[in-house]
């Protein structure tokens, strides 16, 4: 049986310096709006606040400075990241394209992809969405329909993807499309960068119940892209993708989304808080310390040059029920009002109606549980 491996975290440099530095350059560019954007707000767009954050040079920290980054170590990049978060910072609009476009396309796209795309990615400029997920496969990948077939012109897509978080708003889709005629799961697939102002490209909201424009549909009708859209080697899709995925699940916002609502909770219980809330305190804070370890040690074995597929598993899945359940707990000792109009209140009220979300992103429960058992020899 196959255990969860801690790596030590140990980043170069002066990391007291760095925090300190983007603490102080927050406090002077992070926009001072609804406190309820400071939950979940790595789905928060501000182009704005991304662009100065890419001139800060906070943006494509880990990429060769001949494509505009700033050739910092991963683990650099990870505690400017936990910093942003933890601040509720708005970083939706670059942060997938900061996260995983820009890092697959320097591991696997051509130079002249990486010319293209990476400089305005590190500038806050370019912005991204996935393309994964279909109607009709639930939760599982290996099930894409959506297809590119090879013809002299390039490239022809036609298909569906669906839940495209910040498709409306991103410039470029890394799909995953089946290339291979008569290929089935996870064989004979393969990633398009697929610019979404093509023609035939149409993308259509799915609006939350709470009346939010996250999600997306996006359908591709004849859509002809160039031979050169093609990253990485033709039929590689999945070795590629869930490479990307490593990327997607093991980071801090997969327990720092409801962050905001625990510092309102300390905020809110004083100096002389009730007990109940001072063990809740006690209970969330230890839990997110733990969950913090394991996000680092997993960030560390990526810096390495390693495949954490488990822990970044165990991460997302221990991560996503420590933010979905925060609300509810917080929820069963504080007397607040749904109508209430303080800051504990409007952010509770948010992450209630949210957080069920939260397990959908980076795959859902039942999948994860399943990359944890067969990676650890239970199934």
């Amino acid at each position: 049986m196959q255990g969860f491996a801690l790596f030590p975290f140990d980043p170069p440099g002066d990391v007291a310096a760095l925090r300190a530095d983007l603490r102080a350059w927050l406090a002077d560019h992070q926009p001072q709006g609804r406190i309820v954007g400071r939950s979940n707000c790595w789905a928060n767009f501000n182009p704005d606040f991304s662009r100065a954050l890419g001139a800060a040079g906070y943006i494509g920290m880990t990429l060769p400075r001949r494509y505009g980054g700033g050739e910092r170590h991963p683990l650099e990049r990870y505690v400017v990241i936990e910093e942003l978060l933890a601040a509720g910072a708005p970083v939706g609009a670059h942060w997938i394209a900061d996260r995983q476009t820009g890092p697959l396309i320097l591991r696997y796209g051509s130079e002249e992809q990486r010319e293209r795309y990476l400089p305005g990615i590190a500038r806050g400029e370019v912005y991204a969405c996935i393309g994964l997920s279909e109607p009709g496969a639930g939760s599982d990948l290996a099930s894409v329909r959506t297809s590119a077939r090879h013809t002299a012109e390039g490239w022809r897509i036609n298909g569906q993807k669906i839940w495209t978080t910040g498709a409306h708003l991103s410039h470029i889709m890394l799909a995953l499309v089946r290339t291979e005629e008569g290929s089935e799961r996870n064989a004979g697939l393969s990633q398009l960068l697929i610019d979404l102002d093509t023609p035939g490209v149409t993308i259509r909201p799915i609006i939350d119940m709470a009346g939010n424009h996250d999600f997306n549909e996006v359908f591709f009708d004849d859509v002809l892209v160039p031979h050169g859209a093609l990253v990485g080697e033709r039929g590689q899709g999945w070795r590629q993708v869930t490479a990307e995925l490593g990327l997607e699940r093991s980071g801090p916002e997969r327990y720092l989304s409801s962050h905001a609502l625990l510092e309102a909770l300390v905020d809110a219980a004083g100096s002389e808080p009730d007990p109940a809330v001072a063990r809740l305190i006690g209970e969330l804070t230890a839990e997110m310390w733990t969950l913090r370890q394991l996000s680092m040690s997993t960030a560390a074995k990526l810096a390495a040059g390693e495949d954490p597929m488990v822990e970044a598993s165990v991460v997302k899945e221990l991560g996503n029920a420590f933010e979905q359940d925060m609300p509810r707990r917080v929820q069963a000792v504080v007397d607040c009002g749904w109508d209430d109009p303080d800051d504990l209140a409007r952010l509770l009220r948010t992450l209630l109606i949210a957080s069920p979300s939260f397990s959908l992103r980076g795959g859902t429960r039942e999948v994860i549980r399943g990359i944890i058992a067969r990676g650890l020899g239970l199934r």
